[in-house]
């Protein structure tokens, strides 16, 4: 029987080293794209994100301060402000008298309007005082909940009377609040976002 010769019992063939190589070569660059694959996901990711960021925190808001319109103990409507009942929805924009929250776990009474301006959706308000103030009343203040906004298109669900049908509205003016309220965010041209209407039930 032939004994094995010193080549072939000791280190590897230059194909062996070759093959090796471009395996080896093969696995970083399927590693490379798979980290730059990751990267690119993982930044995608995070802009959207961001970008639908300011829009969670505007509906979360709009649901919390719509979603039951204050009433007295008496489960009385609010009565009317001094420009008007206390419930007055357009097409475009809504005022009514709510309850605003303070971040800090309360709310104070406010008379609230939203609105479009400037691309941008807008939440003006004016403290509601319990007495009646002689000379200069308080100040408006508006926040800017959403930009990138065409328009606001607003509809009411309710009748006027307890005997007619329900149906949707452009327009409630009472001093009760609708059983519902639609809104909906119309995007800018440039604003690729996805915004569903958001139905709150004003009585709940």
């Amino acid at each position: 029987m032939p004994m094995p010769t010193r080549s072939s019992q000791s280190g590897f063939t230059l194909i062996e080293l070759l093959a090796a190589i471009a395996v080896l070569g093969l696995l970083i660059v399927g590693l490379s794209r798979g980290v730059q694959t990751g990267i690119i996901i993982r930044q995608k990711q995070a802009e959207y994100v961001g970008a639908t960021a300011d829009l969670d925190a505007a509906m979360r808001i709009l649901r919390k301060i719509l979603t039951r319109v204050p009433v007295t103990p008496g489960d009385e409507p609010l009565a009317a402000t001094a420009e008007g009942p206390a419930f007055r929805g357009e097409h475009d924009r809504v005022s009514f008298v709510g309850d605003l929250p303070t971040g800090l776990g309360q709310n104070h009474r406010a008379e609230i309007t939203l609105f479009v301006r400037d691309n941008s959706l807008i939440l003006a308000w004016t403290p509601r005082l319990h007495r009646t103030l002689f000379g200069q009343q308080p100040p408006t203040s508006e926040t800017e909940l959403v930009r990138g906004v065409a328009r606001l298109e607003l509809a009411y669900w309710g009748a006027d009377f307890p005997d007619q049908p329900a149906e949707w509205r452009a327009q409630w003016e009472d001093a009760a609040p609708p059983d519902l309220i639609r809104l909906r965010l119309v995007p800018s041209a440039k604003d690729h976002r996805r915004w569903p209407d958001l139905i709150v039930d004003s009585k709940l």
